[in-house]
């Protein structure tokens, strides 16, 4: 068991310093991102700097938007801080690969709801482009990842 010192802080105190709420740092320890933390005599966790330095950057990560999967990779790079940053970069590569296609696919969403809404002459919903567009998918003027559906 752990003692309490100023370098332990409770699960409260960890989820306030990093942002992450307190389910979610639980379930970080249980699929293994997060250790298991240290328990006092009354069977409460108790962090210490490592855990709140590897929460934060598990927060990092994930508001730069990589994956469980990704984080695990390089929380193990992180790990071993004499090996090589190659594997680093590919998986920030991956990942940037990933958000540049989401910004095409958004930049073509936003063209296409300009189109729209130029069109909308702003009279009866039954001449509405809006409606009109929204109805039938082959009238988009962009792909902007949607599926046309046939009837």
């Amino acid at each position: 068991m752990a003692s309490t010192s100023l370098s332990t802080r409770s699960i409260g105190r960890l989820a306030a310093l990093t942002g992450v709420k307190v389910p979610t740092i639980r379930f970080y320890e249980q699929i293994g991102i997060m250790p298991a933390p240290e328990r006092t005599a009354s069977d409460r966790r108790v962090y210490d700097d490592a855990a709140l330095r590897r929460l934060s950057f598990v927060r990092h990560a994930r508001d730069l938007g990589f994956d469980l999967d990704s984080i695990r990779s390089l929380l193990d790079l992180a790990d071993e801080p004499e090996r090589p940053c190659g594997e680093a970069n590919a998986i920030a590569d991956r990942h940037l690969a990933v958000v540049t296609g989401k910004i095409a696919r958004l930049k073509a969403l936003q063209a296409e709801l300009s189109r729209m809404t130029a069109e909308c002459a702003g009279g009866r919903v039954s001449a509405c482009k809006v409606i009109e567009v929204l109805h039938d998918h082959d009238r988009c003027g962009a792909d902007h990842g949607g599926t046309r559906s046939e009837f």
